[in-house]
């Protein structure tokens, strides 16, 4: 069995497939077997269908004999976070309040976008109960691990995805990204994770987290996350918040580096307390992007720590997730969602209308901030990966989630594309992100200079050792 097929990405297994190197079957075995060997260590995958993989398996290598594969990512194994509709699996989104017996005959817009595009759909990554955190436990599925020290966490929710890509267990993951879910997984993981402009990957059903809700592409390298953007990324009408479909081709437009960008670097969004390892990591990647082109000037974007705004907006969203469950089941819930959904049913419609007015002036402020500046330069979190199980590193005692991500939420209120990518490791061996935030509807922009980046950089090839 050919282990080395499980190292390559998208891209390389779809120039493999095209010189008939290999196949998508030979691929996809090759990854199951890899997946029985380490998802046990890491908790990646709470569900694996190989019989169904393999079909998806055996059809691409039919298309890519005929020449005639349906997209790019034809036949690479792919995952979907299981809080998100997978016609013929169950969706528990890590609760055991989900009943598994009840059809299941729906794809949501994006597993049916990424089908349409040829990929084999391997299996559902594990999640927080209904993602509510920023770390992945949950009374479902237990703890998920990250591939980088098996007794840190991965980050959350999409932290299952993030492990899974890390530790290769299949090179393309589905993560949703309501207060940095994909951003703080793929920073505490090593890979790329990017949470385009809202509204540009259709959803449906829609997040009971309402608009703060995204869904992107998890990923080693940014050339595949752009190639997948643009599978996720085409028409359902069954989001009505959707942007129009502008059939951009993301992989085509990274080229042209950052060369005469203006690029804001703040390191600390001017209220966060960052680990030292991670600044200095940041403030490296900061200057490597000057010496690749961009203006790059030291100022923050000049708002307050928005996460009043951001609580208020997400516990009520948690309060809308439980709204129907029944009380009887309260007690299989996880503690602290019990806790969130609580401090939700407490706040008042004057108290959410004055959060929404406020989140109403951040997007304006970050609009006219990005008038003089083409992105915005962030670490991708303020501490370095902590104990799995824990809600918050030992250091900082019970402090809620939020405390601990500050760089991620503002831009879920603000709807902005950003993108964590790889840019160093801790003395401890632990992956550091950085972040790049760029306008409403710049996508492209953002894929381009982490690409950029990327290139000029080797930290997106190291590999956890099993």
């Amino acid at each position: 069995m050919r282990d080395d097929l499980c190292l390559l990405s998208a891209t390389e297994l779809a120039d493999g497939y095209r010189a008939g190197s290999f196949s998508p079957v030979e691929a996809t075995r090759a990854l199951l077997t890899r997946i029985v060997a380490i998802n046990p260590k890491i908790n990646a995958y709470n569900l694996v269908d190989p019989d169904s993989a393999l079909r998806d398996a055996q059809a691409s290598e039919a298309r890519w004999k005929a020449g005639k594969p349906l997209s790019p990512i034809d036949g690479v194994p792919t995952s979907i976070k299981d809080i998100i509709l997978t016609k013929g699996w169950p969706t528990l989104r890590g609760s055991k309040t989900v009943d598994p017996n009840q059809p299941w005959n729906e794809d949501a817009p994006v597993t049916a976008r990424l089908r349409e595009a040829g990929c084999v759909i391997v299996g559902k990554t594990t999640s927080p109960e209904f993602g509510w955190k920023g770390v992945t436990d949950s009374p479902l599925t237990g703890i998920t691990r990250n591939p980088w020290n098996l007794d840190t966490t991965p980050g959350g929710s999409s932290g299952g995805a993030s492990a899974q890509v890390a530790a290769d267990l299949g090179p393309l993951a589905v993560g949703t990204d309501g207060g940095g879910s994909i951003r703080i997984p793929a920073g505490f993981a090593g890979i790329v994770g990017l949470k385009p402009s809202f509204g540009r990957v259709p959803a449906w059903p829609l997040s009971p987290f309402g608009t703060v809700a995204h869904l992107g592409p998890m990923t080693r390298t940014v050339r595949d996350a752009a190639l997948m953007l643009r599978e996720m990324a085409r028409p359902d009408a069954r989001d009505w918040f959707s942007l129009p479909y502008d059939n951009v081709d993301y992989a085509a437009a990274l080229v042209g580096g950052v060369k005469g960008l203006k690029i804001a670097y703040s390191p600390a969004l001017g209220y966060a307390k960052v680990d030292p390892e991670i600044a200095a990591a940041v403030d490296a990647a900061a200057k490597q992007m000057a010496a690749l082109g961009a203006i790059v000037e030291q100022v923050d974007p000049g708002f307050a720590d928005p996460v009043d705004i951001f609580h208020t907006h997400w516990f009520a969203g948690a309060y809308n997730a439980l709204l129907t469950l029944p009380k009887e089941k309260f007690a299989l819930l996880d503690p602290g969602l019990v806790k969130t959904y609580e401090g939700g049913a407490a706040i008042t419609m004057k108290q959410y209308l004055e959060a929404s007015n406020a989140r109403g002036r951040l997007g304006v402020q970050m609009k006219q901030f990005h008038e003089k500046y083409d992105l915005l330069l962030t670490p991708s979190l303020a501490v370095l990966a902590f104990k799995a199980g824990r809600l918050a590193p030992e250091a900082m005692g019970d402090a809620y989630w939020t405390a601990w991500t500050p760089f991620s939420y503002p831009f879920n209120l603000t709807q902005q594309p950003a993108i964590s990518v790889p840019c160093g490791f801790s003395k401890s061996g632990l992956p550091i992100g950085l972040q790049l935030v760029g306008p409403m509807h710049r996508d492209d922009l953002v894929l381009r200079a982490a690409a950029a980046y990327e290139a000029a950089t080797d930290w997106h090839k190291k590999r956890p050792v099993f």
